[in-house]
């Protein structure tokens, strides 16, 4: 495996690329004749990204850049796909039409970038799992705009827009692919009980305003919502697991007194109010990152797709670079290392379990090639 990094105005040493990943600024995504520049950079790649809330290229954060990661494979092929979110009646029929436009034979892993504002990632995550083989692991992200929530951008070989997912299958004997998804938060206040809910929209718990109660928690931050809600994301399980899962709202609904979440919230769940503790987002980083490596065995980490929360970012302010320090302390410095700032992340809870949505936590793609 070869990997190139650079941005878009620099001279690629590496044509011959198999995948490029596009991760950057929407206004510069957007730009005319961005995409059919890069085609003409990497004419046999397939080229897929989405915009962010800030890029991770190598050790580094940036923000309102394009970064580009360019790999090579040894023996490993790529296959690509896109869906228009809107043309399918919801994101689970649109996920699994996805997840079928690519060949399921030989399927080793696939990676999903979507649309992150008007999505279900939970019926995301449903339709890629119900789509292609079981045994096929499953990790990527939504799409995001900075804090703004106002539109995100999703790139692809034959096509780009604000209502799109695109699918990479990665392809071969050859690959070894690890995943690790850890977050790294504090829970507060009593668990309550969702009494009233529709999908991802959140409408009551413990019989009162889900709105109205988390107002109440915010205290001065409620006046900042919807982004202030990325500093407090709610722990979700249901009765009996201790297991549970972290969702973010996405917006806030005052003619019914709602919370958007962006995954499903479901009636009878458990739900408590979390917060950030520095160092354990930093060690949830960390955790990840092992996870992952161990995954591929004895092989080492050629690449490592980093796919952080937008609420870790903003919690962490000036010391972001340390969770990636932290990536970088267990990878290695052979690693390359890629990724952005998300509206939520796609990853299994464990090996042979099925994707799920997770957010507020950092996801980690380990990718190498062995014999």
């Amino acid at each position: 495996m070869r990997v190139e990094q650079i941005q878009p105005g620099d001279v690629s040493t590496l044509t011959g690329a198999h995948l490029v990943l596009v991760f950057g600024n929407l206004d510069a995504l957007k730009l005319p004749g961005f995409r059919a520049s890069l085609r003409s950079k990497y004419p046999n790649a397939h080229i897929v990204g989405c915009s962010t809330a800030g890029e991770i290229a190598g050790d580094h954060v940036r923000d309102e850049t394009v970064h580009l990661t360019a790999v090579e494979f040894s023996n490993t092929r790529v296959q690509s796909a896109f869906v228009h979110l809107p043309s399918h009646g919801s994101s689970y029929s649109a996920a699994r039409s996805l997840a079928m436009a690519i060949p399921s034979r030989d399927l080793r892993h696939a990676i999903v970038f979507s649309e992150g504002i008007r999505i279900n990632g939970s019926e995301l995550s449903r339709g890629l799992k119900d789509g292609l083989p079981p045994n096929v692991s499953v990790t990527g992200g939504l799409a995001a705009d900075g804090d703004r929530f106002g539109q995100t951008w999703v790139l692809s070989n034959d096509a780009e827009g604000p209502d799109h997912a695109v699918i990479v299958g990665l392809y071969g004997p050859s690959l070894r692919v690890g995943f690790g998804s850890l977050g790294g938060w504090d829970s507060f206040g009593p668990e309550r009980r969702i009494t009233s809910s529709s999908g991802n929209r959140l409408t009551g718990l413990d019989g009162e305003s889900a709105l109205a109660l988390y107002k109440k928690y915010l205290g001065e931050h409620a006046s900042s919502l919807p982004s202030s809600a990325l500093l407090f994301p709610l722990a979700i399980r249901a009765e009996g697991d201790d297991r549970f899962l972290v969702r973010t709202i996405l917006g806030i609904d005052e003619s019914d007194q709602s919370l958007i979440f962006a995954g499903d919230m479901p009636q009878g769940w458990l739900a408590r109010l979390m917060k950030a503790n520095f160092d354990r987002l930093i060690d949830g980083a960390e955790g990840a990152a092992t996870t992952a490596s161990r995954r591929i065995g004895n092989t080492s980490p050629e690449l490592a797709l980093l796919i952080s929360c937008v609420g870790r970012k903003l919690v962490l302010k000036q010391r972001v670079e340390e969770e990636i320090e932290a990536v970088r302390s267990v990878v290695g410095p052979g690693a390359a290392i890629t990724g952005f700032y998300s509206y939520g992340e796609i990853a299994p809870v464990s090996d042979g379990s099925p994707c799920e949505l997770h957010n507020q936590t950092m996801t980690i793609t380990t990718l190498a090639e062995g014999e």
